[in-house]
C-alpha cells in the first residue's frame, strides 16, 4: 500500500467550484478565500480527509446539502458571506470534530438550538451579524475558550454561557 501524502489547495475559482474537486482525497487544507463564489457543489462533502476549509470573502447564500459529512473537518471559516439560519443544511451540525467556526460578517439573526452539538468547539467567531438573542445550548459547548459575539443586537445572554465561562475563557461581547 503506498502512502500518498496529504496536500494543500488554494486556488482562485471566480464564482464556480468544479464538482472534480472531489477527486483530491487526501486533500486537508482547501482555501477560497476571497473569491466570487455563490455556491458549492454537493461534491464537496466527499473530501473525507478535510481538516481546514476556508470559505470566508464569498457570496454563498447557501451550503450544499450533505455539508455536514466531513468527518475530519476541524477549522470552517466561512467569514465575509451572506449566509444565514436558513442557510445551513440539515445536516451542518453533524460536523461535531469542529474546533474552530467563523461565522463573522453573516446575516445570522438566530443562532440554531443544534449548535450544542458542536461540543469540541473551542473557538466560535459570530461578530457582525444580526443576532437578537443566542440559544441556551451554547452552554453545552464546554471546551469554548473564544466567543466572539460584538456586533450584534443582542440586548440579553443566556445564563447557561456561565457554565462555559471560567479563567481561560475569551468573550468578547
Amino acid at each position: 500500500k503506498t502512502n500518498v501524502p496529504a496536500f494543500t489547495l488554494s486556488i482562485s475559482v471566480s464564482v464556480a467550484v468544479p464538482p472534480n474537486i472531489a477527486e483530491l482525497k487526501n486533500l486537508e487544507v482547501l482555501n477560497f478565500f476571497n473569491n466570487q463564489i455563490e455556491e458549492l457543489p454537493t461534491q464537496i462533502s466527499s473530501l473525507q480527509k478535510l481538516k481546514h476549509l476556508n470559505l470566508g470573502m464569498n457570496r454563498l447564500n447557501t451550503l450544499p446539502r450533505g455539508f455536514g459529512s466531513l468527518p475530519a473537518l476541524e477549522v470552517l471559516d466561512l467569514t465575509y458571506n451572506n449566509l444565514n439560519e436558513n442557510s445551513l443544511p440539515g445536516n451542518f451540525f453533524y460536523l461535531t470534530t469542529l474546533r474552530a467556526l467563523y461565522l463573522s460578517d453573516n446575516d445570522f439573526e438566530i443562532l440554531p438550538p443544534d449548535i450544542g452539538k458542536l461540543t469540541k468547539l473551542q473557538i466560535l467567531s459570530l461578530r457582525d451579524n444580526d443576532l437578537i438573542s443566542l440559544p441556551k445550548e451554547i452552554g453545552e459547548l464546554t471546551q469554548l475558550k473564544e466567543l466572539h459575539i460584538q456586533g450584534n443586537r443582542l440586548t440579553v445572554l443566556p445564563p447557561e454561557l456561565g457554565k462555559v465561562a471560567d479563567e481561560r475563557s475569551a468573550f468578547w461581547l
